[in-house]
């Protein structure tokens, strides 16, 4: 039987990965359905009641994929409690009569080299060390590339005079990247549309609002987890931050994580688990910045930015500067969401004007 692959969706992430699997193995690289309420609804039934919701919407994600043709499961689930998922993931599915072969690529918080490699050889047999490196590096240029292009884009976007231009220019980045064949390819098509991002023109005023957004990765990095939290900002023509990635988790964290944790001393001693030093070090940087207010979001039930939360409001309230909480799950209400984002924006611009 010929293998079919899919993985869970994060952002737009689905384009790098499909591509590095698609060279290095000879299996098919089946896309999951896009996230709707259909996916929460069948993560959340076959869930635990109490489980983040990240596990809710990867669950409902594999479920459509196997629904979808897919006979191999792929999982990179690590940092927090959610890396002890993929078993219970695995058990669920088994139990709902799914044949298909399940890999998480990290390992007690860990990615193994060579654990990987003989995850691969399994996958495909006639999996090459050399090949694989030569386009996880073409695949690791096209996430910075992708990172780099959104940080620009979400600092301006909602100021951009022609609606729509900026997503268009990085979706056609995005649809290039199935034609690259070397790095050299790829570094073009990165200037090509790079220009194109520096010719939209926009307005955007030298005291505009700026806010920062901090909290669980995968809530930040999937739009749907966060009913477009980020769109919902540029509409009021604010200015954005976010520091969490994937090429920032990948190849950045381990050396900036000491500098939060140095920046954070006076507020924590350890680190906490997953990204909560990490945030509580960003809340003190938007504060010193200048930043006209911070937004913390999390899913349900996720342990680590729960015991960040007090101190990110006790740096919030020694610096003066608005913050808010938003904790997202299946049930959660996004016309609640907006509501509150308007009276945060409200404060905001009150507090900018006086």
């Amino acid at each position: 039987m010929s293998k079919i692959i899919t993985f869970p969706h994060m952002g737009n992430y689905s384009y790098p990965v499909s591509y590095l699997l698609g060279h290095i193995t000879t299996a098919e690289v089946r896309i999951a359905p896009k996230i709707t309420e259909r996916t929460i609804e069948l993560g959340t039934k076959y869930s635990p009641d109490f489980v983040c919701t990240p596990f809710k919407y990867t669950l409902g994600t594999f479920i459509e994929g196997l629904e979808n043709g897919a006979n191999v499961l792929m999982q990179a689930g690590g940092g927090c409690r959610y890396g002890y998922y993929s078993e219970l993931q695995e058990k669920i599915l088994r139990d709902l009569n799914y044949e298909f072969d399940y890999y998480n690529l990290v390992s007690e918080g860990q990615t193994k080299p060579k654990r990987i490699y003989h995850m691969m050889k399994e996958i495909e047999p006639k999996f090459s060390p050399i090949k694989g490196l030569y386009y996880l590096f073409i695949t690791k240029k096209m996430v910075q590339y992708m990172d780099e292009f959104d940080n620009y884009i979400r600092e301006r976007i909602g100021f951009e005079l022609e609606e729509g231009k900026y997503l268009n220019i990085l979706q056609e980045l995005l649809d290039s990247f199935k034609t690259v064949k070397n790095p050299f390819q790829l570094r073009r098509l990165y200037k090509k549309y790079y220009k194109k991002l520096k010719a939209v023109r926009i307005k955007k005023p030298d005291n505009c609002l700026k806010v920062g957004i901090i909290g669980e990765l995968y809530t930040l990095m999937e739009p749907f987890a966060n009913y477009d939290l980020e769109m919902t900002l540029a509409k009021y023509h604010i200015e954005v931050k976010r520091f969490t990635n994937v090429h920032y988790l990948m190849f950045e964290k381990s050396r900036e994580v000491p500098k939060y944790l140095e920046k954070a001393k006076k507020y924590i001693a350890y680190k906490m688990g997953a990204d909560a030093a990490d945030n509580i070090g960003r809340a003190k940087y938007l504060c010193e910045k200048g930043y006209d207010g911070i937004i913390h979001i999390k899913s349900s039930f996720c342990t680590p930015e729960i015991g960040a939360m007090p101190i990110i409001q006790k740096i919030a309230n020694d610096y003066n500067v608005p913050v808010i909480f938003f904790s997202f799950d299946s049930g959660t209400s996004k016309v609640g969401i907006e509501t509150r984002l308007e009276a945060f924006y409200d404060m905001l611009e009150m507090r900018k004007n006086i």
